[in-house]
């Protein structure tokens, strides 16, 4: 097949790195902390595990879940913030033989019963903040063994103490175990200095399920391979060759362990190029992540685009006290980034940001914008390494459409790592993989300099009177009123045009603006079919773990 993207790599970027090594993550960091034991893995609130320490660790942890009867093939659950027992934890899980099972641990007690049955966990490693909801559905489900942690643990001695005196009652963190539960720390205490378990992990093996976002409907398992994580991370470290170094970067790791953009691409890249990860617990907690880049020095910042806006927001980073000169390199993904926000944050911190497209179903396949090469307004960039795309009828799904913004058509993705399928979801998984491509149900365009363009999901299209509107297209238009912060774009159910546009918007703070306003706008730039009927201004929208605006909540508010 034609694959125009590959005349416009950036110079030194390769079109394939096979053969892969057949390897997994686990085996990458054994590696390292074997010829460079000392080197920094992980640093989290001021202090720093090395490689040699994350893997001794984890095979501490492996020991003790086979001593309590996990086996090859289990799924064992975590629902944690982004800090070292998390990665610890994972690590632990597959030299177990064991598949991590990552769940937002925000999801009220009916998501979570839905999502530990869904993959049927029999093994739960918590935060202790949310100990309890765990067991408050734990009868409901099949976990048997519920190992807690408490988020100080890995803190810097200073940092834990006045955590203990201060934080940890008041803000839920201290909890008593119920008969049979463990505490993380104790199963560490007891297999301290035991070697990996003697467990033959296949690097085609199951490794990982992450669940797909359940706005619209009941999340879903995705599984991925070990050797798919690591062919997503080098793919994603080859395409950044150019701007981040093996061995000598720091990676910011503030979006959600249990995200496939963390899990699957920043994590996957940080350990296959032997860097190291700077934890952040709390993505919104916008101080912490500012402290962080500064004092871990982080130069790969990845985010989403609303992370983006709030930094800019941020009063350290209006009044020039924030310092941004470590950042090298950011990438933006899971919404559209807008041209307004990219260009005044590469401004305020003097660096680059790249836009990436992926789904959890292809467990970080991406498409990305080129970090040295062309940068066009609304592309997501080009397919990656070894990742291919194709534009098809969106109505039969087969039929290949040619080149050009006139032909928009279903966007399919290609690659050796997407998911192996959804968990006991055999019909999901046949309508969503088709001989080997996958169907994302995201609408968009092909260049002829092979550029992707999303137009938008397939799902989110509004029909006011029969017309197409994409709901991406008004949302730009309308971010690019001074005045507005954020908006989502929707439809609703409307008496005369059946559908109606409606837009939710939050303003700049100190700005007022009235919908007719709005709407004037709109009609310079936008077929009067297009501008939004209804127009909501609120303080703030409903937004998903990693930030991305959840429009089809804002629909069904109305």
């Amino acid at each position: 097949m034609e694959q125009p993207w590959l005349k416009n790599y950036d110079q030194g970027v390769r079109a394939s790195l096979r053969p892969y090594p057949q390897t997994t993550l686990a085996d990458i960091v054994h590696g390292t902390a074997t010829e460079r034991p000392h080197h920094p893995a992980l640093w989290f609130k001021g202090k720093t595990l090395d490689y040699g320490q994350m893997d001794g660790l984890s095979d501490a942890f492996a020991a003790g879940l086979v001593a309590q009867g996990v086996q090859k093939g289990d799924h064992v659950a975590i629902l944690m913030a982004n800090c070292p027992q998390y990665v610890l934890a994972e690590l632990g899980v597959w030299k177990a033989g064991a598949i991590v099972a990552s769940i937002n641990p925000l999801y009220t007690g009916k998501e979570l019963e839905h999502m530990l049955n869904e993959c049927e966990a029999e093994t739960v490693i918590v935060m202790s903040l949310f100990y309890d909801k765990v067991k408050e559905v734990q009868p409901k489900t099949k976990v048997k063994k519920v190992i807690v942690t408490n988020i100080k643990e890995y803190l810097p001695a200073v940092t834990m103490l006045l955590f203990t005196l201060v934080k940890e009652k008041k803000e839920g963190h201290r909890v008593t175990l119920q008969p049979g539960d463990l505490w993380f720390q104790d199963l560490m205490t007891q297999h301290r200095g035991a070697p990996r378990p003697d467990v033959v992990v296949d690097p085609d093996d199951p490794a990982l399920i992450l669940f797909t976002g359940g706005t619209t409907g009941h999340a879903k398992a995705a599984v991925g391979s070990h050797v798919g994580l690591v062919k997503s991370g080098l793919q994603i470290s080859e395409w950044f060759k150019n701007a981040l170094h093996d061995w000598e970067d720091g990676f910011l790791a503030s979006l959600p362990l249990f995200h496939v953009f963390a899990a699957a691409g920043v994590q996957t890249a940080a350990l296959v190029s032997h860097n190291f990860m700077a934890l952040v617990p709390n993505p919104r907690d916008l101080t912490d992540v500012l402290d962080t880049i500064e004092k871990a020095k982080t130069s790969f910042v990845p985010g989403v685009p609303t992370f983006y806006v709030g930094l800019l927001d941020h009063p350290k980073v209006k009044s020039g006290k924030a310092d941004l000169s470590p950042i090298k390199l950011c990438i933006s993904g899971a919404a559209a980034l807008l041209r307004d926000t990219k260009e005044r944050f590469e401004a305020a911190a003097n660096c680059r940001i790249v836009e990436g497209y992926a789904l959890t179903e292809s467990m970080m396949a991406i498409v990305c914008t080129p970090v040295d090469g062309k940068y066009k307004v609304g592309s997501v960039g080009m397919p990656v390494s070894d990742v291919a795309v194709r534009i098809v009828d969106s109505e039969t799904g087969e039929r290949d459409l040619p080149l050009g913004p006139e032909n928009v058509g279903e966007i399919l993705l290609k690659a050796d790592q997407l998911m192996l399928g959804y968990y006991n979801r055999h019909e999901a998984t046949e309508a969503m993989l088709k001989d080997g491509w996958l169907y994302t149900a995201d609408l968009g365009y092909m260049d002829e300099d092979g550029y992707l363009f999303i137009v938008d999901r397939k799902k989110d299209v509004i029909k006011p009177s029969g017309f197409q509107v994409w709901p991406r297209e008004v949302e730009e238009v309308i971010a690019a009123h001074p005045k507005v912060k954020e908006v989502g774009v929707a439809g609703v159910p409307d008496e005369r045009t059946s559908e109606a546009v409606k837009a939710w918007i939050v303003l700049e703070e100190g700005q007022s603006a009235t919908a007719d306003e709005i709407r004037t706008w709109c009609r310079d730039h936008l077929a009067a079919y297009k501008v939004p009927k209804y127009i909501e201004f609120r303080t703030a929208l409903p937004k998903s773990a990693v930030g991305k605006v959840l429009r089809r909540e804002l629909a069904q508010e109305g």
